[in-house]
């Protein structure tokens, strides 16, 4: 679109959408009041009187980590109707402080710095301009903040911040305790705890350090970069999957990582343990199991992404050689390669992990 003739057309991408698998005929639903931002995925709590939390981070550096409680509690007998809950609710914030405390600090048209003479017309206004609206609030701005996910049994919640290589360069936010590496060219893992899911104060600290011993890492097994995707199952172990960029993947320092990978973490020990590994030039993103673990999907995405160390060598990707790098997974000579889903199960059956 031209934006000289549709300055907000960008407005409308940003949002979370919400379908219902179980009708064909419904229409895609914007959740306008969780806010627009780079919503990279969203995990939830439900609080004890019913009341739903829902959590995603801004995929983008020095941008924000969100959370948004409905007004009104669950009714589990509404099914996909119950959705107008997120339309009625109340979006925060997350500041997170140098002494392992943090408050959700609500992005609501009129309170604090959110009012018309700070720019703001409305609350529809806070929402379509979520990020500027953090920057008022002076929330943490993050390491590229990603996946979310929550334990079952604690409901203590898990982000991943990818990477920011801007932090600490001149005009930049420096280091703090919640991002506390300069140059994170590796990312980390951070961890918040909540008294109670409608809680606006929390406790968190950081889970982990990716990268390798030189860059400060904190991992306790097998070494990973870069953690994006994140889900707890239902036993509570961590999965973390990593998008280590084409330009860095195999090259100097990341060397080390090999292709993207999917590991299974120990969130009380930390024990981290490498359970695959993707194909060439691939981002491994998106993750869920069978109730009864027996069964995982995985997905496999952008196989065949040339990277930078192959481009060094004179490998060039072109319309006639779409299979230079890669020709995952149907592995003809010929065929190019595609994003997939991976359906995984153990030789014996049984639950995987064990």
């Amino acid at each position: 679109f031209d934006v000289s003739q549709h300055p907000n057309e960008a407005n409308r991408f940003g949002w979370i959408v919400e379908f219902d698998p179980h009708d064909p005929e419904s229409k895609p639903t914007k959740r306008t009041a969780m806010g627009r931002f780079s919503h990279e995925n969203v995990a939830h709590n439900i609080c004890e009187d019913s009341r739903i939390a829902f959590y995603s981070g801004d995929d983008a550096k020095f941008e924000y980590v969100y959370k948004y409680i409905t007004n009104k509690p669950w009714d589990g007998t509404q099914g996909i109707h119950h959705g107008q809950l997120l339309d009625d609710g109340v979006l925060y914030v997350a500041r997170f402080d140098e002494n392992g405390t943090g408050v959700w600090l609500p992005l609501v048209f009129g309170l604090g710095p959110l009012t018309q003479e700070n720019g703001f017309d409305d609350q529809a206004d806070v929402l379509v301009h979520a990020r500027m609206a953090a920057d008022a609030v002076r929330a943490t701005a993050m390491d590229r903040p990603e996946w979310v996910t929550t334990h079952p049994d604690s409901h203590d919640i898990y982000v991943s911040m990818t990477n920011n290589i801007k932090r600490g360069q001149d005009g930049k936010p420096d280091k703090d305790a919640a991002n506390p590496r300069s140059n994170n060219a590796f990312g980390h893992i951070i961890k918040i705890v909540e008294d109670d899911v409608t809680s606006t104060e929390f406790d968190w600290d950081v889970f982990v350090l990716a990268g390798d011993e030189e860059h400060q890492s904190t991992i306790n097994g097998d070494l990973y970069a870069n953690p994006d995707g994140l889900m707890i199952d239902s036993r509570g172990v961590l999965w973390v999957q990593t998008d280590v960029s084409a330009s860095k993947l195999n090259t100097g320092t990341f060397a080390q990582f090999g292709n993207n990978q999917m590991l299974a973490v120990d969130p009380d020990t930390g024990e981290t343990r490498r359970f695959l590994t993707g194909p060439i030039g691939c981002e491994i993103t998106g993750v869920t199991m069978t109730p009864d673990l027996k069964t995982m999907w995985v997905n496999i995405q952008h196989p065949g992404e040339v990277p930078e160390v192959l481009k060094r060598q004179g490998v060039k990707k072109t319309p006639a050689t779409p299979n230079i790098a890669s020709n995952w997974p149907d592995h003809q000579q010929n065929g190019r390669p595609r994003s997939s889903t991976v359906l995984i199960t153990k030789n014996d059956g049984g639950v995987i992990g064990s």
